[in-house]
């Protein structure tokens, strides 16, 4: 990808001479084009999104108005005339903000007060934040769970506040983002309760219709700025398919070498060069993996500081731990990190050389933003990105247009979903009594659901006002990162330290019972996972595998919202109950993914209310497809698999976010049918995407099956990593005369 030149503007004149004299100190003479165009609109008073690549001096753009309104509300005989909140997705984005605040506004003095607010910050500094701070760092969880809640306590900032940053706008999708956009709604409704009406300023990846998704979240009309105007170094940008191996997995299924293996190799490699280099992970297990196989090959080289010189970053660590090693980075004292995601928003990691992309990160938006931080000063560049066995990953290994040639996706939320909205219009009633005028801020379900509200003694009706009932916080109705539950907590069962947490809803497949679990490169086996308490017990140990959990899943249709004739085939959209069960775990030989063994778990089922896309097929449709009752079933289940595999392209969503069952007689349509839902309570808007997409999205689904180069299936193409089944029974050629008979007669608009 070939070097681009900057383009130049000036800052707007309405910005302070002192601001635009500590941006020159910081060595920045003149803005690029696109920061100059959203600064003039922050100042006119209108909400704006900034949605430019990796390093285009976003924060810069936001920041000059930003420190502007500062510096004129210091002025005032309080010292403190306008405020500031800035919103991250992560602790770690919002802490390396204020070092780049701090820094760029040290020569303004004592006039910009920067401080973070989060889960971290000591109790004896809160006070000293919500009284003296004029620009205040946190992420959505702290001001859903903290600072809404305790209001009066924040009147005097929330009565100045002028601007609201929200950073990495694109990363607030799916039940998260959707969770942001009731959150938000809910900070403007107090700043009105105190006078205040803020701007909103919103950085994003580059992305696709970046002005209606902002506009979603806040729920504000918002301005965009999406011409990137900055310079770029040359970028290499290589797809890196791992080799077949001499191994069989599954019902006899050739394996890949893995992802985890390549990555830890060229790592490793990158690292004796001297190449400064990030590994981006999917799972925090990986990284901590890939930290560990590469640190022992290092280990035997003459260098013996390069082991120590590697390291693995995700969340659950503890707050010191990250500080640490965010640091170090900076530094330069890290030649080598595995991060996941946690990593990749926004943090400054300037003279990188080198990213590695450990699989396909669900997004384009995501990918370019994990690339983009590879030669942040503008020189060249490396990125890999490294398919793993996978439909989706290999079909992108196969098809780099759809990487190179396409837009990146819109980013899909909901905030009108039942199960988001309900909790924080308990949250907002108890922050403020709920009014009738309230409902034209929260959207036209608010109304609807209040019946049902009052109908759990959740809220009460008095006069023309609703009121929270109950003694416990609201704001605890609903856990906005949507886990659904208090996180389990990791605990070493000799000396009773506490490692780390996992998610509630994720417990059950990555903490079960004879589960392996790896935190800052030691492994520790799962003795016993007590979901009553909340808690994992686990002691270190050494074992030759990896596990991985094994599920059933019933699904029963609810409601039909939309239905689409595909010929004699029907492709239909709504609402369905799914009952699923984690039953065994299988154990796999580390680097290979050798199957050793399976065991079976007790565990109790759990049930998801969500939202689904499926099809159904006739008779005619399965004499078309030459469809035999013998092959059926494993051509449905294939079709299945390889359409979940596919449809993160299309709609900005984890294969893990989304589940399937393929059925050869449902009980509810009575035909053969194939579903795909969302992972979330109440939908997360993916499967309404699917269904917007059929044809594109089966499409790309029935090519990815074809170019396979298996004979009979295997993980790059029909097999998933988290089926139920044991990957049994599949029928490759099957699925690829199911989806050729129902492309066949897909109308145009589909």
């Amino acid at each position: 990808m070939p070097a681009r030149q900057g383009s130049h503007a000036v800052w707007p004149d309405r910005i302070r001479s002192e601001v635009i004299a500590a941006i020159e100190a910081a060595g920045i003479k003149d803005p690029w084009t696109h920061q100059a165009q959203a600064a003039e609109h922050a100042l006119d008073g209108e909400s704006v999104v900034i949605a430019t690549g990796t390093a285009s001096g976003k924060s810069l753009a936001y920041l000059a108005p930003v420190l502007s309104a500062l510096l004129d509300g210091s002025e005032a005989p309080n010292g403190r005339g306008a405020t500031a909140l800035y919103l991250a997705p992560t602790k770690a984005l919002a802490a390396d903000q204020r070092r780049a605040v701090k820094s760029l506004a040290a020569p303004l003095g004592n006039a910009v007060r920067p401080a973070v607010y989060d889960g971290d910050t000591p109790v004896e500094e809160r006070e000293w934040v919500r009284q003296y701070a004029n620009l205040v760092l946190t992420n959505p969880d702290m001001l859903h769970r903290g600072i809404l809640p305790s209001h009066p306590r924040w009147s005097s900032f929330l009565k100045a506040l002028r601007y609201v940053v929200i950073d990495e706008c694109h990363t607030y999708r799916g039940v998260f983002g959707s969770h942001v956009a009731q959150v938000v709604r809910r900070l403007r409704r107090l700043c009105e309760r105190y006078g205040a009406n803020p701007v909103f300023l919103l950085a994003s990846a580059t992305a696709a219709e970046p002005a209606a998704s902002a506009s979603r979240l806040t729920g504000l009309p918002v301005k965009e700025v999406a011409d990137d105007a900055s310079p770029r170094g040359e970028l290499v940008f290589a797809l890196w398919e791992p080799p077949l191996t001499e191994l069989h997995g599954e019902n006899n299924a050739p394996v890949r070498r893995t992802a985890t293996a390549e990555t830890a190799d060229l790592l490793t490699d990158l690292v004796l060069h001297n190449t400064r280099t990030v590994a981006f992970v999917r799972s925090r297990r990986g990284a901590e993996l890939i930290s560990l196989i590469a640190k022992e090959r290092l280990a035997d080289y003459s260098d013996r500081t390069l082991p120590r010189r590697v390291a693995a970053y995700r969340g659950g660590y503890l707050p010191e731990e990250r500080r640490a090693l965010e640091a170090a980075l900076h530094s330069g004292e890290l030649l080598g990190l595995a991060a996941t995601t946690a990593l990749e928003l926004g943090i400054d990691v300037s003279g990188l050389d080198a990213v590695l992309i450990a699989g396909y990160p669900g997004t384009r938006a995501s990918l370019w933003q994990q690339a983009g931080r590879a030669g942040r000063s503008g020189d060249g560049a490396l990125a890999i990105l490294i398919a793993r066995d996978d439909p989706l990953d290999t079909y992108l290994a196969h098809h780099p247009e759809a990487l190179f040639d396409q837009p990146v996706e819109s980013t899909v939320l909901d905030p009108d979903n039942p199960y988001v909205l309900a909790p924080h219009l308990c949250a907002a009633a108890a922050e403020l009594p709920l009014t009738s005028s309230d409902f034209t801020l929260f959207g036209p379900a608010a109304e609807p659901l209040l019946p049902s509200l009052e109908a759990a003694n959740l809220l009460r009706r008095r006069g023309k006002s609703w009121y929270w009932t109950r003694r416990e916080r609201a704001a605890d109705l609903a856990d906005i990162r949507g886990g659904g539950g208090s996180p389990v907590q990791i605990v070493e069962e000799s000396t009773g330290r506490l490692l780390g947490t996992v998610d509630a809803e994720a417990a059950h497949t990555s903490v079960h019972e004879g589960a392996v679990h790896l935190h800052q490169g030691r492994t520790y086996l799962v003795r016993r996972l007590d979901l009553e308490d909340s808690a994992a017990l686990v002691e270190e140990a050494n074992p030759p595998y990896s596990t991985t959990a094994r599920d059933t899943t019933a699904i029963s249709i609810l409601s039909t919202d939309e239905t689409v004739p595909w010929g004699t085939a029907r492709l239909h959209y709504g609402s369905v109950e799914v009952t699923n069960q984690v039953v065994s775990f299988l154990r796999r030989k580390l680097v290979t993914g050798e199957v050793l063994g399976e065991t079976k778990l007790d565990l109790p089922p759990r049930k998801l209310r969500t939202r689904a896309v499926w099809w159904t097929l006739t008779e005619d449709d399965l004499d078309t497809a030459r469809l035999t009752p013998e092959i059926l079933p494993g051509a449905l289940h294939a079709a299945e698999h390889a359409a979940i595999g596919l449809l993160p392209l299309f709609a900005t969503c984890d294969r893990w976010d989304i589940g399937g069952v393929s059925i050869p007689l449902h009980p509810d349509t009575l035909l053969p049918t194939v579903f795909v839902y969302d992972g979330h309570p109440g939908g997360a808007g993916f499967a309404e995407r699917g269904f917007h997409t059929a044809r594109a999205w089966l499409a790309a689904t029935r090519e990815a099956i074809a170019s396979c180069e298996c004979d009979a299936g295997c993980p790059s193409c029909i097999q998933s990593p988290k089926c139920g089944n044991g990957n049994d029974p599949l029928h490759k050629r099957g699925a690829l005369r199911l989806l050729t008979t129902l492309l066949n007669a897909a109308p145009d608009s589909a």
